[in-house]
């Protein structure tokens, strides 16, 4: 295993969507399939056992990686990083190993990630023996990032590609710290991050099915923001249009562009009522994550022991998944990771300046390898945004006639020259000031 640590007008995509492979829903379940047939992917089981455990299923995931980096010329290189944790559910300490497959981009320094954890559990969550089989939970995740890098290996991109397979994630998170620690030491520019974490299930607990929707998990205010940012954030309107949740609304845009996929489906919180994933590190650090989740969960499918009680089947199994629906989970994620690696990074705070004025004025800073930049604005009571403008490269100022800035907000795309663009960061008063 390879492995290393580390013009207006503008055009259509420059790999339009029907030139693109689509998910195969054979190949997400020979991969779900094979990670269950490790028995337990626990992150406490034997790391060194070349058949059951967790060190098992993460070499696998490594090694298949490798496979799709020969098949692109080596394009993907493969690497693991590492770390003692200590905590409730591992009192002993355990070693948490992250798996990566970087797909290097002309800008090797800005990264978009797409990850599942690969570590699953039963029950008791320091039972590490009994067979786990984390099926959807998450071998679903970790089979759409396998998929994804199949898929997008075949094209060349501005930002790194970074597909990755944590551990750690039902014993605290730790394996998405491990990541987002890494993002902030190496210095990364992370233009976005995309968490697969169930992923694959249409029959929710009261067998209902949903199957047109998948749930895409945003904050709104920062968690990484100071006090004082977010009430400045209050006070300019921006709640609804932070970074991660800008970036909830660009995958919504990209999944309402494929023919018979799935509506994202924007919930307005960081997770589920009460539960985490492993994006929430790379909040608090203040990157834009969000999560993907079913649009219908079935509780007696998470977490438990394989068994029959009641008349209910208990267990993370195979067999309760629906991998047409996952591979369109995975025709998203794809799409949102080509148009963020496509496009340059988002501007940084732009700023509106208005007040006592019929015009607004938005400023920006210029972005590196932009070719233009897209003002957006819509009415204050709207969500969308409903209007833009498009600017050429050195523009780094517009006045929006007749846009009264009490009753609008806007904010800023940058484009490179294929009309690829990134998050739109929204615009208000001089953080500076």
């Amino acid at each position: 295993m390879r492995t290393a640590f580390l013009m207006l007008p503008l055009l259509a995509l420059a790999t339009p969507a029907a030139a693109r492979d689509t998910p195969d829903p054979e190949r997400l379940k020979a991969t779900v399939e094979k990670l269950v047939s490790f028995g337990t992917r626990h992150t406490l089981s034997d790391p060194d056992d070349p058949e059951r455990g967790i060190g098992a299923a993460r070499h696998w995931f490594g090694a298949q990686l490798t496979k799709i980096s020969d098949d692109c010329g080596g394009c993907i290189t493969v690497a693991n990083i590492a770390r003692g944790f200590t905590g409730e559910r591992a009192p002993d300490g355990v070693r948490v190993v992250d798996v990566l497959g970087f797909q290097k981009g002309r800008d090797p320094n800005r990264v978009v990630i797409v990850m599942g954890h690969i570590d699953s559990r039963v029950s008791d969550v320091m039972d590490y023996t009994s067979d786990a089989p984390g099926a959807n939970d998450d071998a679903s995740g970790v089979a759409l990032v396998l998929e994804a890098a199949r898929i997008l290996s075949k094209e060349k991109f501005d930002a790194t590609i970074i597909y990755a397979a944590l551990s750690g994630e039902e014993q605290g998170l730790w394996g998405g710290k491990l990541l987002a620690d890494t993002a902030r030491e190496k210095g990364w520019v992370v233009s976005g991050v995309l968490n697969n974490d169930i992923v694959g299930n249409t029959i929710g607990q009261n067998g209902a099915k949903v199957d047109d929707r998948v749930r895409v998990f945003s904050e709104g205010i920062r968690a990484s923001e100071t006090l004082k940012e977010q009430m400045q954030r209050r006070a300019d309107g921006g709640a609804d249009d932070g970074p991660s949740r800008a970036l909830a609304k660009a995958i919504d845009g990209v999944a309402e562009g494929i023919p018979g996929g799935l509506d994202a489906f924007l919930v307005h919180r960081p997770d589920r009522f009460g539960r985490g994933g492993d994006h929430e590190p790379f909040l608090k650090l203040g990157y834009p994550a969000v999560r993907f989740s079913v649009g219908a969960e079935n509780y007696t499918q998470q977490h438990q022991d394989l068994r029959t009680e009641g008349g209910i089947e208990y267990g993370d199994t195979v067999d309760k998944m629906d991998f047409a629906y996952l591979a369109k989970v995975t025709a998203i994620n794809v799409g949102t990771l080509a148009r963020l690696a496509s496009a340059p990074q988002a501007p940084e705070n732009p700023v509106i300046e208005g007040a006592l004025s019929t015009d607004t004025t938005v400023r920006w800073k210029p972005v590196e390898g932009a070719a233009g930049y897209r003002i957006h604005w819509r009415r204050a009571d709207k969500q969308d945004w409903t209007h833009h403008k498009d600017v050429p490269a050195g523009t780094t100022e517009l006045v929006l006639k007749n846009v009264i800035v009490d009753d609008n907000f806007v904010g800023v795309g940058a484009l490179d020259d294929q009309g690829h663009e990134s998050i739109v960061a929204f615009a208000g008063r001089d953080w500076d000031d």
